[in-house]
């Protein structure tokens, strides 16, 4: 007895088993082929007879083996909501670029994004990105509107309205303020485990998420606070990679250099670069740099050098700064 082939079926044998190895159910073939559920059944029993085969598990995989269906491709996955605060406010749907629009909604952006999961009321942004300066009417709900539809993932807006203000859940996008903060995280844990290597790449890892000032010219208090704190954190941060870099004997004078002309008044910040000169045998050099920080402070800020500075300048000149 031949065994028939694919090609000896009839058209409505080959929709149903189709479907069968498409997982639909009998019901569902009926809807699907406007056929009976009693004639679906008859032409499994008869494909079964014809193909000789035991049962629909065993027509299933006759249908992939023949060609009459095949393995549907996996969709490609949605490209995760990306976001950068540590420079330019700037976001992206995999490598496509989204306009954030104008700065006063893209400041309302920033305060919701560094606030992650957390519901702002909408008096809080109006304080946060008005100040002083009250908006129009509806004006945050428009700007909430736009910034839904710039940001749109799959087909659930990224802001969510919780009946008391306004949300970005964390889990909706890559925030780079996030990496950054896992990155922080490890450099300290290695570092404090004595492993200066390992500690200095996650701290230059850490700063080569920043690319230039972070939210530059967005208005309102909310974004100049978050400015000068996501400011301060970057120092920090150059400061614990120069630390290690010193304790390892590597050069790290250029990069004090460079930050102590941007931040003239900043004590543990000239301790660190006292050291290093101390340390690379330039002690005057060192002393210079707290005669300058001291005549700095008294000038600008009207106060004098703290404990740590001056407990850094005896160090030098008692000559207890090891090489």
């Amino acid at each position: 007895m031949s065994v028939t082939t694919k090609a000896q079926l009839t058209g409505t044998e080959h929709r149903v088993l189709h479907a069968v190895a498409r997982g639909r159910t009998n019901a569902e073939i009926s809807t699907a082929l406007s056929l009976p559920e009693a004639a679906v059944a008859g032409q499994i029993h008869r494909l079964q007879t014809k193909l000789r085969l035991r049962d629909r598990a065993a027509l299933i995989v006759y249908a992939f083996d023949h060609g009459i269906t095949v393995p549907q491709p996996h969709p490609a996955p949605e490209p995760r909501l990306r976001i950068s605060v540590l420079g330019p406010l700037r976001a992206w749907h995999g490598a496509e670029p989204l306009d954030l629009g104008p700065i006063r909604q893209q400041s309302l952006l920033a305060a919701l994004l560094l606030r992650p999961g957390t519901t702002v009321s909408q008096s809080e942004l109006r304080d946060r990105v008005w100040g002083l300066e009250p908006p129009l009417a509806n004006v945050i709900q428009v700007y909430v509107y736009k910034l839904r539809k710039a940001l749109r993932h799959n087909t659930n807006p990224v802001i969510e309205h919780t009946g008391r203000g306004y949300r970005l859940p964390s889990a909706a996008l890559n925030l780079d303020l996030t990496t950054l903060t896992e990155l922080t995280t490890q450099a300290e844990s290695t570092e404090r485990a004595g492993d200066l290597p390992a500690a200095a790449r996650a701290y230059h890892r850490a700063l080569n998420l920043f690319h230039g000032n972070p939210l530059p010219g967005l208005p309102g208090p909310f974004a100049e606070t978050e400015r000068l704190r996501l400011t301060d954190r970057r120092l920090a941060l150059s400061l614990a990679k120069a630390r290690c870099q010193l304790q390892l004997g590597h050069e790290v004078l250029d990069d004090l250099w460079s930050l102590t002309a941007q931040h003239p008044h900043h004590e543990p910040l000239a301790a660190l670069l006292m050291r290093a000169l101390a340390a690379s045998g330039r002690p005057a050099d060192a002393l210079a740099v707290y005669d300058r920080v001291r005549t700095r402070l008294a000038t600008d800020l009207d106060t004098r050098p703290g404990r740590e500075l001056h407990r850094m300048r005896l160090a030098v000149r008692r000559g207890e700064v090891a090489g």
